[in-house]
């Protein structure tokens, strides 16, 4: 009975520890560090009078959250540059562009009484472009992405590794559109709108 039952209490033990882990309580800070990989929606919007695709881009995040209440915190995130192509239908790579994104988000983090902590929240994201190059049929032509202020929605889920440690897998949504110009002309907005699909390791202090 003792080699069946020992299993079982060792198990319990461990589920119950690794609960424990998860919780996030008032005035605690998280800090997480990690990889963001920006996938536009695939219609970009018109700009120019064609329509328009930036391509995916990869790069380091950081997060740092601060913990209002038992379980509910505000988290910041920023990043290393992303770096985007524009390509317009018909005319190939027109434009290379800079962007940073930094969001604020109200998230909650649900207890399971295991080490799975699943996370939801709701935020504001404002990107700025930088960098801007003209390719192409626009090499010789000065291009301008404006900044971009929207709504951003974070759904994630925290893997408890120890009592300060454990590893994220999440997914945003931003609603980020940018106004075009080509040398001082209004001549479209791009509707980049992108997902952002993350893993990061998550450090509680």
């Amino acid at each position: 009975m003792t080699h069946v039952m020992l299993p079982a209490v060792l198990a319990a033990a461990t589920a119950l520890g690794a609960g424990a882990a998860c919780a996030q309580s008032a005035g605690e800070f998280t800090l997480g560090v990690g990889l963001g990989y920006v996938m536009p929606k695939d219609d970009n919007g018109d700009v120019a009078g064609a329509e328009a695709d930036v391509s995916d881009s990869i790069r380091p995040t950081l997060t740092l959250e601060y913990f209002v209440m038992d379980n509910l915190g505000i988290e910041v995130l920023a990043a290393t540059p992303f770096q985007h192509d524009v390509r317009l239908d018909g005319l190939g790579k027109v434009a290379s562009v800079q962007q940073l994104p930094p969001t604020v988000t109200l998230q909650y983090h649900f207890q399971t009484g295991s080490a799975w902590t699943p996370l939801l929240g709701v935020g504001v994201n404002y990107t700025t472009f930088f960098d801007e190059d003209g390719k192409g049929a626009l090499s010789d032509a000065k291009v301008r992405l404006k900044d971009s202020w929207g709504l951003a929605l974070h759904a994630g889920v925290d893997y408890a590794l120890s009592e300060t440690g454990a590893i994220r897998a999440d997914v945003r949504w931003m609603d980020i559109d940018s106004d075009v110009e080509v040398n001082g002309e209004d001549v479209g907005e791009a509707e980049i709108d992108p997902w952002i699909f993350g893993v990061s390791y998550i450090h509680k202090f």
